[in-house]
């Protein structure tokens, strides 16, 4: 018996970023850097026209130090978290009971005791749920934490996984940071939730085929740098160029291993990590430029929401249809690239 999907569900924070907002922001609160009116039209390329926080705009205007953006971290983490799960049980027409273990991704916080026994406490789960919190996947948490679930409910059929996902990005904001990536990364990121239930037994599609590929020498592609103050975001501007120059080799020898062909794809659900990125994805894909419908719609719509936005992008398409093979993936520190298949 494979794993099946069961259900799959969103959330987001209630405060809304309007990108024209946000550019007005940065250009005053980074104009100590010279050229940053050369650097504001990263904010317009990006594709993106508006974002979610879980703290209003003005919140960026003073700085914060860890202990501040730890407890606003938690807090909204286990309510965004609290939410999506109440919504997909719905979905699923299931009860809190009926979970046998419980799967949480995040990379934008740190908290101990873990989201996952957080999430146990704030919703009432059984005393004899089995854990698994996952820190330090970044984007690749959402299509790499599923896989996990999905991994988990094979190894005990009949058990139902409950997998979580939750990156709150805007956190990570530092106003005195007036670097490159910063100014970057806060034309691109925002925040939100996703949830998904898995089990060998219900209606849904199956987990086929997955895989994950590691780049060698590139630990300093993308992830984090510890400051004194939070998170610094760290991301090379080399990622289109490497998923353009060897996205495609990996792509068709994942295919080739598992007997498919790129023709055996019917659908994409990929991580937009950015607009470039989704371009070299279209070229590895041999689809025409603007055909990832549903990753460009999720990356306007929300931004770059990290280890969540793949969920987002599942969650628009039709995933239940019969008959349709969907292709997951996304992007992360390592720099690794992972891959998972589902079958209608």
């Amino acid at each position: 018996m494979r794993t099946r999907l069961l259900a799959l569900k969103s959330a987001v924070p209630p405060y809304v970023l309007e990108q024209e907002d946000v550019v007005e922001r940065a250009g005053r609160l980074f104009r100590g850097r010279r050229d940053i009116e050369r650097l504001l039209p990263v904010f317009a390329n990006t594709g993106i026209a508006r974002r979610y926080s879980c703290v209003p705009i003005d919140w960026y205007e003073v700085p914060h130090g860890w202990r501040d953006r730890t407890s606003l971290y938690v807090e909204n983490a286990v309510d965004l978290l609290a939410q999506v799960t109440q919504s997909v049980l719905a979905e699923a027409h299931l009860r809190k009971e009926d979970i046998d273990a419980i799967v949480v991704s995040s990379t934008t916080g740190i908290a101990t005791p873990s989201l996952d026994a957080l999430a146990v406490e704030r919703l009432g789960l059984r005393r004899d749920i089995r854990r698994l919190p996952i820190f330090g996947l970044g984007c690749a948490g959402g299509v790499t934490g599923l896989a996990r679930a999905a991994d988990l409910a094979q190894a005990r059929p009949g058990s139902r996984v409950l997998f979580l996902v939750v990156e709150l990005c805007a956190l990570t904001f530092r106003k005195d940071d007036h670097s490159k990536s910063n100014i970057v990364a806060t034309a691109l990121f925002g925040d939100g939730a996703a949830g998904a239930i898995v089990s060998t037994e219900g209606d849904g599609p199956e987990f086929g085929a997955g895989a994950e590929f590691t780049w060698p020498a590139s630990l300093d592609i993308m992830g984090w740098e510890v400051e004194e103050d939070g998170l610094k975001a760290l991301f090379s501007q080399s990622i289109p160029t490497l998923v353009a120059n060897d996205f495609r080799t990996i792509l068709h020898g994942f295919l080739a291993r598992n007997d498919l062909r790129l023709a055996d794809i019917d659908r994409f659900a990929c991580h937009p990590g950015g607009a470039k990125v989704l371009d070299a994805l279209e070229d590895a894909f041999e689809i025409e430029r603007g055909a990832l419908v549903e990753s460009r719609g999720v990356l306007r719509d929300f931004g770059n929401m990290s280890a969540v936005t793949a969920l987002f992008v599942l969650e628009r398409m039709d995933w239940r249809r019969k008959g349709q093979r969907i292709l997951m993936s996304a992007l992360g520190p390592g720099f690794t690239s992972v891959l998972q298949v589902l079958e209608g």
